[in-house]
């Protein structure tokens, strides 16, 4: 609730007149009455979830939509996320309303939808707040599927951008992981499958996949500035679905400062 506005009275100073003062001559007119700037409203220091969900006709829709409380530092961040969540809950509704009408049997998978999106911090710097979603999504079928996304929130300029945003090209953080993106992520496969793996193989799910395939989260180990990346592959992305998703982590070398974009090199440190 925002603070009453108060007014302000300015006292008139008023000068004694002597007797031989000018007939003629007229006080000073009061000065305008300033009224005071409203206070604006304090930050939330509390996290927000919101959940929207609804039964009816056989169907139904469940709605989450949070973000923790450092969102709430930046009100303009926090505008952005509350727009963002009202239309993807009216999109819901609309595709929900249409499947009601669409299936009007007893089909329950057709007439279920579900959407939440948890927003988390990646890292809270002096100038920067970098954040991560985990979403998942299900509008009818066998399963939902679920990624990851990343938004970076510039305090200075109150914009935002993505993470691989920093950088001139997918490709050029590509060339600067240089064998490791790839390495890593043979590694980690492999222990989930228990086998080898083959990029050769012409098997869709032994390729290497690019970044322009991926979600790129920029973090640090220092509180001061970025020192480390991550790489986030969804499922289907790397392998098929039931064998989930995949998220990778490199320190900044230099080579990956080399691919930053200039305006945005200061905000980077190689991690020690």
């Amino acid at each position: 609730m925002r603070a009453p506005l108060f007014l302000i009275s300015l006292a008139l100073s008023s000068a004694g007149c002597s007797e031989q003062a000018d007939e003629n001559a007229v006080d000073a007119p009061a000065a305008e009455t300033q009224p005071v700037p409203p206070t604006p409203p304090e930050p939330s220091p509390e996290a927000v979830t919101f959940d929207d969900d609804e039964e009816r006709s056989g169907g139904t829709r469940e709605f989450a939509y949070s973000w923790p409380a450092a969102v709430n530092a930046q009100p303009a961040l926090a505008a952005q996320l509350e727009e963002e969540r009202d239309a993807a809950l009216a999109s819901q509704k609309r595709e929900w309303e249409q499947s009601l009408v669409d299936f009007p049997g007893d089909c329950v998978t057709c007439k279920a939808r579900g959407y939440e999106k948890e927003w988390k911090v990646v890292a809270d710097l002096p100038d920067w707040l970098s954040l991560s979603a985990d979403i998942y999504e299900y509008t009818g079928g066998a399963h939902g599927n679920y990624t990851r996304q990343s938004l970076v929130w510039d305090k200075r300029a109150g914009t935002s951008l993505a993470g691989i945003d920093f950088f001139t090209s997918p490709v050029a953080l590509e060339n600067a992981l240089g064998a490791r993106l790839c390495n890593a992520l043979d590694r980690a496969r492999e222990a989930k499958r228990g086998i080898k793996i083959d990029r050769n193989s012409g098997d869709l799910f032994n390729d290497c996949p690019g970044l322009d395939e991926a979600s790129v989260l920029i973090g640090s180990s220092n509180g001061q500035t970025f020192d480390r990346i991550g790489v986030y592959f969804g499922p289907y992305v790397a392998g098929p679905y039931a064998e989930g998703d995949y998220e990778l982590n490199f320190p900044v070398t230099a080579s990956v400062i080399d691919a930053v974009k200039p305006e945005y090199a200061s905000a980077f440190r190689v991690k020690r």
